[in-house]
């Protein structure tokens, strides 16, 4: 192999750029270790994977709730604004309490399903 230009793996190139820094994501990956920070590839850890997908109506509520909470802002400041600054302040506020529960609403079904 050493005539060729062959790596003792069976890779082709003079290992020159890949020892020297590389190039792209590879050549991090090879110098890190090659493995992520959970520890050897393709293991999984348990209390790292996703629950269950929410429910369809779970999606449509939170769909509904994020709907109205952007609706809110647009009123709120193109329109009661050049009525009055501080209803827009008031509704503005109100439309952000709506995304932390329209994100609770979401997670219910992985919620549940880690309480088990």
């Amino acid at each position: 192999m050493e005539g060729t230009g062959e790596d003792p793996d069976g890779t082709k190139g003079s290992g020159s750029a890949d020892t020297a820094g590389g190039a792209g994501p590879a050549g991090a990956a090879d110098r890190a270790g090659g493995a992520g920070p959970a520890g050897a590839a393709g293991e999984a850890d348990p209390a790292d994977e996703a629950g269950p997908e929410p429910s369809r109506g779970d999606k449509r509520l939170y769909f509904v709730l994020m709907a109205i909470c952007i609706s809110l802002f647009v009123i709120s400041w193109a329109v009661l604004d050049r009525y009055s600054a501080i209803a827009a302040v008031i509704v503005s506020v109100v439309a952000l309490a709506i995304p932390p529960f329209a994100a609770i609403i979401a997670n219910v079904a992985s919620a549940t399903d880690r309480r088990r």
